[in-house]
């Protein structure tokens, strides 16, 4: 069975940031849904991820997906912690969405019936897998 270069993999991870990027800004440009706080920490995570990695493809960096770890573990904790919030197992009264801003709670989170903080919790997991999956490619 093949197995998938670094290459691939990381050309895997760029397109599941530059998409999510994309959809991310769908959602609150577009469809003029405004982002709740959690969702602005993810994004600063995200963001930078469909760069670093797209700019390690352009200039053929085989050591970018390390980068690409450690943007991933951190946006990943952050849409861990909204998940958790989310579904209750994070206690309301620590919930860091302000009374007149967007909740990180209601029915605004949801995109097709699915958590936006699950969708984001999935790319940031897929994004660090494959990173570091780029990294274990034995090249000469």
């Amino acid at each position: 069975m093949n197995r998938m270069s670094g290459e691939t993999a990381l050309g895997l991870a760029w397109i599941i940031a530059l998409v999510a990027s994309l959809a991310v800004l769908f959602i609150g440009e577009v469809l003029g849904q405004t982002p709740c706080v959690l969702c602005w920490f993810q994004r600063a995570f995200m963001f930078p991820l469909a760069i670093v990695l797209g700019l390690g493809l352009w200039w053929r960096d085989d050591r970018v997906g390390r980068y690409g770890i450690a943007l991933a573990l951190g946006g990943g904790a952050i849409a861990l912690w909204h998940m958790g919030l989310y579904v209750g197992l994070v206690p309301e009264r620590i919930q860091p969405c302000t009374a007149t801003g967007p909740s990180c709670t209601d029915d605004n989170q949801l995109v097709f019936g699915i958590p936006i903080p699950l969708m984001a919790l999935a790319a940031f997991a897929l994004i660090g897998a494959l990173s570091a999956l780029s990294l274990k490619d034995t090249r000469t």
